[in-house]
């Protein structure tokens, strides 16, 4: 959250939050407290999930869940 704050405070107009597995509701938890509590005027652009094969250590191959949340300020 801290680096959406600084990209936001520093000129940037958009900021795209990704996440990939267990940590998609943190990155949830962090859009929505941006939007609710520190910078009311932020819009959602859009949201994108995707699921990507990776190969574990072991060898195994397992599917993981990615989201994407655009973010602009308006």
């Amino acid at each position: 959250m801290v680096a959406c704050l600084t990209f936001f405070n520093s000129g940037a107009t958009k900021v795209v939050v990704k996440a990939r597995g267990r940590t998609i509701s943190r990155a949830v938890d962090t859009v929505e407290l941006l939007r609710r509590a520190f910078m009311k005027n932020l819009e959602l652009q859009g949201i994108s999930t995707s699921t990507e094969e990776v190969t574990r250590t072991e060898g195994q191959k397992a599917n993981v869940s990615a989201i994407e949340i655009a973010v602009t300020k308006a």
